[in-house]
């Protein structure tokens, strides 16, 4: 668990206070506390908690429009509770990229799984999330490559290989990434086209 930081939005202080006692109890730390939504974001925004627990009908800013925000700006994980399900909450939730959806009143093991597998699964989305952009990138990378040798090998007669040994010795030359290497190469052939 390693004292897992988490920030409390709920419009009742009584729930606040006896849902703190718990987490604290399990072991988490919980940096802040808020009583509407607008209130909440802010307090994730300025103390960057590792999850935000919410009711979904707080005042201002509703807990699923707090959650949507979080998910888009990628800062926490969010686990929102309700004091009843609602036709269509569910659906809203899902589009929100809920962690979990908990009914009130919550008891001790269903919030500390809760809290677990949301914690867990944000760190594991947050992962696969930055393999996806270096591979990304190592495609790009490799794209403006190949297309630096092609234009190595066109202007001056070289192999594939050659024009990539060249590039190499370059970057190790300048101590710039082939990446570099291949963009001038790129950029000074289309400011001679």
């Amino acid at each position: 668990m390693a004292e897992q930081r988490i920030v409390l939005v709920d419009s009742d202080a009584t729930w606040r206070k006896s849902i703190k006692a718990v987490l604290t109890k399990l072991g988490y730390w919980v940096v802040g506390e808020a009583s509407d939504g607008l209130s909440g974001l802010k307090l994730v925004r300025s103390r960057q908690p590792d999850l935000l627990i919410i009711e979904a009908g707080v005042p201002g800013m509703d807990g699923l429009e707090v959650a949507r925000i979080l998910h888009e700006d990628k800062l926490a994980p969010v686990i929102v509770l309700v004091n009843s399900m609602s036709p269509g909450l569910l659906d809203k939730a899902k589009e929100a990229r809920v962690s979990a959806l908990l009914t009130k009143p919550v008891d001790e093991s269903t919030l500390l799984s809760a809290v677990e597998l949301a914690l867990a699964n944000y760190q594991e989305i947050i992962k696969l999330e930055n393999q996806v952009q270096e591979l990304k990138e190592a495609l790009e990378t490799r794209k403006l490559v190949e297309k630096a040798k092609g234009i190595l090998m066109e202007t001056l007669g070289l192999t594939e290989a050659e024009a990539f040994r060249r590039m190499q010795k370059s970057s190790m030359d300048k101590r710039i990434s082939m990446r570099q290497v291949a963009e001038a190469i790129i950029l000074a052939h289309n400011l001679k086209s």
